[in-house]
């Protein structure tokens, strides 16, 4: 039976061990950014082992596997040392700060024999899947534009903060980057299509953050009403806009805002075919609405007796029993461990690969120039 360790004790490490367990893969230990994080999170979890060190965790032959859940500054590191150590690894994304470090992670990990994922996990929702399914048959026909966007109130307030606003330690896009990203490989899933050009425009709402004096962060839920604040310059952006070229001529609009009030977390698209259009949102997932200009429309609602074969193996509950955010974590930790199982991760990777990573980094480095340039910028051949 394959085992599993998880580094990062934050929001998004916990829902890895969630979706491992959920998943049949059996997690042997956690690392945190200090020993008594790991010690922690270890305990609150009942996780076997928590980690003093990255050295540690490489050395215990227990472990086959390694999820990357840290602050975006530590996954090259951490990635190269998994893959060095010739652990599978899936990291969160970005792969990366830049595209020549993921490029050299792309090249690694087609050399080591493990398998190397990005958890892209919004791919997993069923009527995502779905719509992918209906673009491989033919079902919508060629496409014309697609539009979307990705928005969040998180950072709504001036005193909200997270080590996500400064460039040192979640790059130099954050918007674009955090969620946008999301948007762009979901996309680049149901459609095939990849980004040719962008022209992007992006905006700091907050130039200035209020950051509490001590840990308190917006993200962890221990912000303290009489906490002391200091000023912090802030050098990434709040919203963006991005107007996209795709290869063979389609088109496409996305934007994302983290100061969008009453948005938790909504991720929506909308696709216009030749045959018929689609649309979704993440805050309503299981529904998928289907428009045709010369019959009624359409909204299918997730039940694996009405998907395709393709989107049915990912959609485990019947009809009426609503599938979420933790799934598509189950779903995505299903797949990859199954290709290891079954020997294909190199071959035919059914998950989001390195390769997935390092093009929505050209990507995200192209828009970074757009913006600054003011004008298109077109994105490198991976």
């Amino acid at each position: 039976m394959i085992k599993a360790a998880v580094i990062g004790t934050g929001f998004i490490g916990p829902v890895h061990v969630e979706g491992l367990r959920r998943a049949g893969v059996e997690v042997t230990g956690i690392l945190g950014s200090n020993h008594e994080k790991s010690l922690t999170a270890a305990r609150r979890l009942h996780i076997p082992r928590a980690y003093a060190n990255l050295d540690e965790l490489l050395l215990d032959r227990d472990v086959d596997s390694v999820h990357v859940t840290s602050p975006n500054q530590a996954h090259f590191d951490q990635t190269l040392a998994c893959l060095e150590a010739r652990k599978h690894v899936l990291c969160e994304k970005p792969l990366a700060m830049d595209a020549s470090q993921s490029a050299k992670l792309v090249e690694i990990a087609r050399t080591a024999g493990v398998a190397a994922g990005v958890n892209y996990n919004i791919r997993y929702y069923p009527l995502c899947l779905e719509a992918a399914a209906r673009r491989k048959n033919g079902s919508l026909g060629p496409i014309h534009h697609v539009g979307g966007s990705y928005v969040q109130d998180w950072l709504f307030h001036s005193s909200d903060f997270n080590w996500r606003v400064l460039s040192s330690a979640g790059g130099a896009l954050r918007a674009v980057a955090d969620i946008g990203t999301h948007w762009l490989d979901l996309i680049y899933a149901i459609t095939g299509l990849e980004v040719e050009s962008v022209f992007a425009d992006l905006h700091q709402v907050f130039p200035q953050r209020q950051r509490a004096l001590g840990s308190s962060e917006t993200f962890t839920g221990t912000a303290n009403s009489d906490a002391k604040f200091e000023t912090i310059d802030i050098d990434t952006e709040d919203y963006g806009a991005v107007l996209i070229r795709f290869r063979g001529g389609a088109r496409g609009t996305m934007w994302v805002s983290q100061v969008t009030a009453g948005r938790k977390n909504c991720l929506r698209y909308e696709i216009a075919a030749a045959h018929e259009a689609i649309s979704w949102n993440s805050e309503s997932p299981n529904q998928l609405w289907i428009g045709h200009r010369d019959q009624a429309n359409q909204l299918l609602t997730r039940d694996p007796a009405l998907l395709s074969a393709e989107a049915r193996k990912y959609s485990n509950y019947p009809g009426g029993h609503n599938e979420g955010f933790p799934d598509t974590f189950k779903q995505l930790f299903t797949d990859f461990y199954e290709s290891i199982a079954n020997g294909t991760f190199a071959s035919e990777p059914t998950f989001p690969t390195f390769e997935d990573g390092h093009r929505e980094i050209l990507v995200c480095e192209a828009i970074l120039e757009s913006t600054r340039r003011g004008s298109w910028v077109n994105i490198p051949q991976n």
